[in-house]
Formats: C-alpha cells, structure tokens, sequence
C-alpha cells in the first residue's frame, strides 16, 4: 500500500484547500509515523546485527502494536515493557495487547512508578539481565533515526501546500516535518497531551522557526475524548470516508476545522493534514465509550 493525498469535503466562502494526506495506509499493521519512525531503526538494528526488539509503550499503545507487527515481518524478536502492572492478566481483553502478543512479542508488565524510569540506565540495565541483549527503541519511537524517516513524509508533490498539519505525540514526526518543509511552508502541529514539554522535546531534533504547537484541542488531556470530538470523527468519516483515531488525528483534523471556522488562515489558504494512523486503537476506545454508554466510534458501515 502507499500513502496518498485525499481532498477534504470543506464548505467555506474563504476558498481554503484542504487535503489530508494518507499515510495510514501505509501498511496495514505499520501505519503512518510508526511506519516512518521504524524504517531507519529496523535498518539500524539489523546492521548491528541485533535480533531483537525492545521497546515501552501503555495499553492501547500504537507504537506497542507497530512494533510487535515489524518485528513479525522482518524477522526479529519483540519485547514490550508495558505501564500498568494490573495489564498482564488482562492481555486477552485488550485488543492491542492481545494483537502484539499474536505477533510473538512479549511483555514485561512494570508499576507506573517504575515505568517512569524507563530512560534510566539502571532499568535498562536490569532489562538487559532478564531479557539478553537487544536494540532499545524508546518510546513512541522517538530518536534521530525516527526524525530521519519523519522527514520522507512531504514529498515534491507537497510543495504547494501553505500549511502542513500534524498531531504531536512524543515530538518526531512534527520534527521531520520541520526539517523537511519548503521554506515557504508553516508546520502547525496540535498536542494529544497537556504540558509545555514539547516545545524542548522538538527542539532537540529541528531548529526554532517555521513551525507552531497550537495548544487547545486535547480535548482534557492523552487519550482522553468527548462526546463532541466522536460526533465529529464519525461525521468527518460520513463526508470524506476518512476514519480517524481519537487519540492523535481525530483531534488534529478537529482543530485545524475549527481553526478554518474562525479565520485563522487566510483565504485561499492551501493546507495539508497529515493522518498519522493509530486506528487499531479505535476498538480499545469503543471498549471504553461502551463501558460509559457514550457513541462508539464508526469506521465501516
């Protein structure tokens, strides 16, 4: 499969060209930045002749799901450490968890105060005792090799665009974008997540300039949702057969909507959506809106 861009349904008197460039269909298990973040890691891991993967991630991770397909298909052994020791006796209730575990990864289910040094050396350390030797992908999948396939997303055929768009997770795909645009181009991307750590997290990876955090669509924080946000994705999928995950695009795509209503670009603005994937965690999300009785998400008919 491959990544192409897609037309959004737009009704606007401001003649605002918006696309959406689809990059979850990049593969089917591997989708989107996780595609992108892994390319250059899986290469690296392998020139090092390393044979298997370790990597951090929470329940419903998408990177926790990539990961575990990846190593599947190109043929290296996976291990998560997964936040929440109370997960492991419930692998097969969580759709992704049950998903990598079928992709051969194993698990290393830890406290959340011990998931908070997952960069420490000394867990690292007692890692490596348990598990031998592997290539440390960190979480989200964040590094400069990360950066690196980020940077492959806009392509020539992108350079029309005023505006590119993306959710912001751990910082490396708006990095790669930053380091690539055109110069003429503004990178705006939107936090899944509440905090002002970001703006460091980019820096370390992509010069000050080009780019903006627009603050205000995390809809109460990670993985958090509201009836509103749902209405729209499934609205949004209704005009434009588009899903979108909850977690990272759904609320990009609502932001940059919203940001169009309010004028904030100016007319005849031509503006590119990055989908960054991460729709296999919509069944652990419909899980959970079940549960509260709120709408599900749609993603067929």
């Amino acid at each position: 499969m491959t990544s192409y861009n897609q037309i959004v349904t737009l009704d606007n008197s401001a003649q605002i060209h918006l696309v959406i460039k689809r990059d979850d269909l990049l593969h089917p298990h591997i989708s989107g930045n996780k595609f992108r973040k892994l390319k250059y890691n899986l290469e690296q891991a392998k020139f090092l002749n390393h044979t298997t993967l370790l990597t951090f991630g929470g329940a419903f991770s998408n990177h926790i799901a990539a990961v575990a397909a990846a190593g599947k298909e190109f043929g290296f052994k996976t291990i998560g450490v997964i936040r929440g020791d109370e997960l492991g006796s419930e692998i097969q209730n969580n759709p992704t968890l049950a998903f990598a575990q079928s992709r051969g990864m194993q698990f290393e289910f830890v406290s959340r105060e011990v998931y908070r040094l997952k960069e420490s050396s000394e867990l690292i350390s007692s890692l490596e005792q348990k598990w031998g030797d592997f290539y440390l992908i960190p979480e989200g999948g964040t590094n400069e090799l990360a950066v690196r396939g980020a940077e492959e997303i806009l392509t020539s055929d992108d350079t029309s665009y005023d505006y590119v768009c993306c959710a912001v997770g751990t910082g490396g795909t708006i990095s790669g974008l930053i380091r690539s645009a055109f110069s003429h181009q503004k990178i705006l991307g939107f936090p899944a997540l509440k905090g002002d750590f970001l703006q460091a997290e980019i820096c370390k990876f992509a010069a000050i300039g080009h780019w903006e955090l627009i603050q205000g669509y995390d809809f109460g924080g990670y993985a958090k949702v509201t009836p509103e946000l749902i209405e729209f994705i499934n609205d949004f999928y209704q005009k434009n057969r588009v899903p979108l995950d909850p977690i990272y695009t759904g609320k990009m795509v609502f932001g940059v909507m919203d940001l169009i209503s309010k004028g904030y670009f100016p007319p005849g603005s031509k503006i590119l959506m990055v989908h960054t994937g991460g729709l296999q965690g919509i069944q652990g999300m419909n899980q959970v809106l079940k549960q509260k009785k709120l709408p599900l998400i749609i993603t067929n008919d």
